[in-house]
Formats: structure tokens, C-alpha cells, sequence
């Protein structure tokens, strides 16, 4: 019991067996205490407490719970006609539509009799032992292995079939890099892959990539039974991406002649979105290796790094580093592409990108007939005698030259001054081979000594625009 003088001095007046409160300032509504005679209320209620009109709480009637069983009367009547509306809506759907269990039975059987007639053998044997529960269990499991029928595309057989043809390149190179002004070299490699195409008297002939084999100090081929081999550039084409390597035949053991084989080229043009791929080649350099797809895509132009535009066929087929060079075949074991992990990236998976095998074959054959080339001696290699700017294709559209190298100077007493060409002058093929840049030239000549004679074609500004002509020319000895 708490102390009245504790409590506003008209609280005293208040009833209290009066145990309903409404207070619109507390916000409390039929607050009840059965406790009567022992209240617990704090101090925040104003001191005109008392005054407040306060009504009595409504009595509960309670007529012998009469209202209790008429409620749950009408429960059980709004259920029961609830029940039945929704079986005679049931039964009017079944009729209908024909879905009833006569017609699923007849459906079942039309469609799977061999096996539902086992099943409900079964199920009349088990019926004996347990009921029609075992039945249906067992009907669902016809269901299932019907809708989930799905061809699994065996590959062992074509990727032991191709893998014979196809090799790992080693790419050994010299990497320079500049720190505050002090060059710096280290040497690298990188791997990358190729497809055996051919075979003349004295050499082993592999398509690959042009990036694979660029800037190569050194290339190395390994065949399918491990063997290694040097090998030497044929010839290439950047803007494809694109190059022939060779193998000396005198180079790789009878052993190994044994093994491999030369691929099958097929008709990439002949292609249907959605028929199966498969990829071979040396991911990541751990060896050969092999990953299923399908053809995703047809006739997908990309832009290449040289800023040219290609067209190529997209794969779901994981085509990683490594895996540049190598084959996409068809289910007959066919090359339809080549694969090329430079174009894809790693920026979306399940995105690999090939070189049409039907555009890439006539560049294959031509650079097949190219003499082989093999580096020179940085000492012993031949001079052009000019300086010369990069005419790239942004550059090409804009000023309306056409690609190559711009000769911005001609040095005197040089092979370039003796062969005639001028300043203003655009180099476009240097021996045969394109070029679209100083690089790509640069690179070109350190396959030359000097006392070479090579064809250099240029583009001459004249009258009407620019008109082609081929010169020959000696490469000499670098100036001093």
C-alpha cells in the first residue's frame, strides 16, 4: 500500500473499485486492475484527474453461451457451402478440359505404355503387401525421365581423333622496359597453340595466330607425345591475326612423324546457331586440353586492336589463354575456326571468339607459299634509310591516305634514296607481306641482312589521289 499524500490530492475522491480508465492524454482505453485496493501509478497524470467523466465498463453478457454456438453454427454453414460450391466447380473443370483420372490414365498409357504397364504391375504386387502408395510413388518417375530426356554430346571420340594435329607454341621473346630514363630487357615466354596444316618435302607446316608468334627471339613447338621442336615464321597476316610457322622436318623424330596428323579443314560458312563446338588446345600452357559448346553466334564483327574489323564465330566453348591457335571443331572432327583468346578476353564469360576456317584457309595457303623466314643478327641485318609515321585507320579515314607507314624523311646514300622514294611517300607491303604500321615494318626487317634484295610497294600522291607502284630495292648497312 502506497502513502495518499504521495498522490495528487483529489485521487483520494476517486473510486477504486472502479477499474475502467479512459485517458486521452495517456493514451490508455479500458485499462483494467483486478488488483483492487493496490494501484501502482505513476505520477504523470495532471492533478483534475478526479474530474474527468469516466464511464463504467460495459458488463459481457453472458446468456448460457448462446452466442458462442450460434457463431460456430454459422462457421460449419459458411464452410459446408464453401465445400460444396467448390466441388462442384472442381467437377465442372474436370469435365470440361478432360483432366480427370480416367483421362490422365489414358493419357499415361498412350504415351509410356511399355513402362506404365510395369509400373502398375508393380503396384498391383505391392498393392498386396502395402496399397496403391507404392503406385504412386513410381508413376511420377515414367513423368520424369520422359521430360528430362537431354543429349550429352560425347567428345573423346573426336578430340582423340584431332589432338594429334594440334600443338603447343612457346614463345620466347625479349620484353624491355624503361625505369627513369635506364632500359631494361628480361626475357619471356608465352604459350599459345597451333594446328598442323600441311606438309611439303622438307617442312611441317602450323597455323596459329599472328599474335602468338609476334616478336618471337625464339619459337618452340610441342607435339602431342611431348617431343619438342624449333620452329621458324613462314609468314603472317596481322590484320587476321593470322600465321604459318615451320618445323624442319629433319627436326622432329620418326617417332613423332608417326603420331601426328595433318587436320581436316571444314566449311565454316555451312554453320547453324546452336549445333555443337569443340575447342582443343594448350590452355594456360599446361598441355593439351579440351572444352564442349555449342555455336553461339554467327557473323560477329569486332574491332581488332591493329583497328581493323573482323568477322568471327562466337562460342560458348571456354576458350582461355593458351588457347589461342588452336582448333574449333564440329562433331566430325572438322577445323571450322580458330580459336583466339585475344578478340574474347576474360571480360564476359562464355564468350569465345574463332576465325571463320573458310575466310582464314585462302591466307593459310598463301602464307604456306611464303619462303621461311629466320631472324637475322641484329649486326648483320639490312638498313631501309628512312623515318617513317604510322598511318592507322582512324588516321586513314579522316585525312583519306591509305594505311601503312608515311615516310616522313629520306636519308642520302640509302637503300630507300637509291630505290627512289620520296618523302611523302606511303609504304603499304615490304617483300610481299602488308604493312600497316612502323612497327609492323621494323619487325619485318629483322628477318633481312643487308645485300638483301626485297620488293617494297609504296603509295605516291600525285594528280587524282594516290596511285600504287612496286620498287626493288638492296638493303645496306646501317648509318652510322
Amino acid at each position: 500500500m502506497y502513502d495518499q499524500n504521495s498522490y495528487p490530492n483529489d485521487y483520494q475522491n476517486h473510486n477504486n473499485t472502479n477499474t475502467g480508465y479512459t485517458s486521452a492524454n495517456s493514451g490508455y482505453s479500458s485499462y483494467q486492475n483486478t488488483n483492487t485496493g493496490s494501484y501502482q501509478y505513476g505520477n504523470t497524470y495532471p492533478n483534475d484527474y478526479s474530474h474527468m467523466n469516466q464511464k463504467k465498463p460495459k458488463e459481457k453478457k453472458t446468456n448460457g453461451g448462446s452466442g458462442y454456438f450460434k457463431k460456430a453454427l454459422a462457421a460449419v454453414s459458411l464452410g459446408l457451402l464453401f465445400g460444396l460450391f467448390a466441388g462442384l466447380g472442381l467437377f465442372v473443370v474436370e469435365t470440361v478440359t478432360g483432366t480427370s483420372d480416367s483421362a490422365d490414365a489414358q493419357a499415361i498409357e498412350g504415351t509410356a505404355e511399355p513402362q506404365v504397364k510395369e509400373t502398375l504391375a508393380d503396384a498391383e504386387t505391392s498393392g498386396q503387401n502395402g496399397g496403391m502408395d507404392t503406385a504412386q510413388e513410381k508413376a511420377p518417375t515414367v513423368q520424369q525421365t520422359e521430360t528430362a530426356n537431354m543429349e550429352v554430346y560425347d567428345a573423346s571420340e573426336v578430340a582423340s581423333k584431332v589432338m594429334p594435329s594440334i600443338v603447343a607454341i612457346n614463345n620466347h621473346f625479349t620484353e624491355t622496359m624503361s625505369y627513369f630514363g635506364q632500359s631494361i630487357t628480361n626475357e619471356e615466354e608465352a604459350s599459345g597453340s597451333g594446328i598442323i596444316v600441311g606438309q611439303n618435302d622438307t617442312e611441317l607446316l602450323i597455323a596459329t595466330n599472328y599474335h602468338v608468334i609476334e616478336g618471337a627471339d625464339k619459337l618452340t613447338v610441342q607435339f602431342v607425345e611431348d617431343s619438342e621442336a624449333e620452329a621458324s615464321i613462314k609468314g603472317t597476316d596481322p590484320d587476321m591475326d593470322l600465321a604459318v610457322i615451320a618445323v624442319p622436318l629433319e627436326k622432329v623424330d620418326k617417332n613423332t612423324l608417326d603420331q601426328i596428323a595433318v587436320a581436316t579443314l571444314g566449311d565454316s560458312d555451312s554453320l547453324v546457331v546452336g549445333e555443337p563446338a569443340i575447342a582443343i588446345g594448350n590452355s594456360l600452357g599446361y598441355g593439351q586440353s579440351v572444352t564442349v559448346g555449342v555455336i553461339s553466334a554467327l557473323n560477329r564483327t569486332i574491332q581488332l586492336s591493329t583497328g581493323s574489323d573482323g568477322t568471327f564465330i562466337q562460342t560458348d566453348a571456354a576458350i582461355n589463354p593458351g588457347n589461342s591457335g588452336g582448333a574449333l571443331l564440329n562433331m566430325q572432327g572438322e577445323v571450322i575456326g580458330i580459336n583466339s583468346n585475344k578478340i574474347g578476353g576474360s571480360a564476359v564469360e562464355g564468350m569465345g571468339y574463332a576465325i571463320p576456317i573458310s575466310a582464314a584457309s585462302p591466307i593459310i595457303a598463301d602464307l604456306m607459299l611464303k619462303e621461311t623466314k629466320n631472324k637475322v643478327a641484329e649486326e648483320e641485318r639490312g638498313y631501309l634509310g628512312i623515318s617513317g609515321i604510322s598511318v592507322t585507320p582512324e588516321v586513314s579515314e579522316a585525312y583519306g591516305m591509305p594505311e601503312g607507314v608515311y615516310i616522313a624523311q629520306v636519308y642520302e646514300g640509302t637503300a630507300a634514296a637509291a630505290a627512289g622514294l620520296q618523302k611523302g611517300d606511303i609504304i603499304t607491303a615490304f617483300d610481299g607481306d602488308k604493312i600497316t604500321s612502323m612497327d609492323t615494318l621494323q619487325k619485318e626487317l629483322e628477318f633481312y641482312a643487308k645485300g638483301q634484295t626485297v620488293e617494297v610497294t609504296v603509295m605516291t600522291v600525285g594528280e587524282g589521289g594516290y596511285r600504287e607502284k612496286t620498287v626493288e630495292l638492296t638493303l645496306g648497312n646501317k648509318l652510322q
